[in-house]
């Protein structure tokens, strides 16, 4: 057998667990994940976004995710277990994805891993220019969007810190890409699930139900996929590492959207 046919095969199976995450976070209907409606002391209906509420909207959204095991129902197998097998395959094929797939070159890893910081800037960016652009042109739209996508990745980032000090997962660069978990070594730098992934995803969400044209969606889907690709080719995440956050960013997003939306076109009303 040539090198090439091992090859092909194996980025196949690449190429299939990484568009797992993307099937996925674009498909789930993410409106029961937290389910919105057994959130106790839910905020009551306003008029309007605001930041003065968002301090308080940030602690029950935590509240919300983190005790949303509790709340299963049925219902919520049908997204749970394609994506609790999606990750179990992904975890079990990491070590030979990043060792026999992924290019090892320093150069490739370097190139792509800036790919990944650049590709993510414009969802950080996002929350200041679109409340910059609601609070001096008085656009009450971008307003909300600039709130709600900044909400969303903060409670990613409080997602993914907390998972990152549970799971203590290596990175690839450490034990010849084991990907070992609960190493108390890790620290604060833990690998599972990837930051940019939750931070792409999360705002991705947001934006493309603020703004929900066909064209800003699959924009905003395929450089959200571009970040989270990037960081398996530059050997900083492993796959399973950029499936989980795209998922979760994607439903947290989801979630802060369906949650505190409150504009409406005044065409509509």
């Amino acid at each position: 057998m040539t090198i090439s046919s091992k090859i092909i095969p194996r980025c196949v199976r690449l190429t299939f667990i990484l568009s797992i995450a993307a099937v996925l976070c674009v498909s789930v209907d993410a409106q029961t994940w937290p389910p919105a409606t057994s959130v106790p002391n839910a905020p009551q209906p306003q008029e309007s976004v605001t930041l003065r509420a968002t301090p308080l909207n940030l602690l029950k959204d935590q509240g919300t995710i983190w005790s949303s095991p509790i709340r299963i129902r049925d219902q919520d197998l049908g997204y749970l277990i394609p994506l609790g097998l999606a990750v179990t395959v992904a975890i079990t094929t990491d070590h030979q994805a990043m060792t026999e797939v992924v290019s090892q070159n320093p150069s490739f890893n370097k190139e792509n891993t800036t790919a990944s910081n650049v590709l993510v800037a414009p969802f950080i960016a996002a929350p200041g220019v679109l409340l910059a652009a609601g609070q001096f042109k008085g656009n009450e739209h971008a307003h909300e969007a600039g709130i709600l996508s900044g909400e969303a990745m903060i409670d990613g980032l409080v997602v993914e810190q907390g998972m990152k000090l549970i799971f203590l997962r290596e990175r690839p660069s450490i034990n010849g890409a084991k990907g070992k978990f609960f190493q108390t070594s890790v620290g604060w730098d833990g690998s599972f699930p990837s930051n940019h992934s939750m931070l792409a995803w999360s705002s991705a969400a947001v934006l493309a139900d603020e703004y929900p044209s066909r064209l800003m969606q699959i924009g905003l889907y395929t450089v959200a996929t571009g970040v989270s690709l990037t960081r398996v080719l530059g050997q900083q995440h492993f796959p399973s590492d950029v499936l989980v956050g795209s998922a979760f960013g994607w439903m947290i997003g989801r979630y802060v959207y369906k949650k505190h939306h409150r504009w409406h076109s005044p065409d509509l009303q």
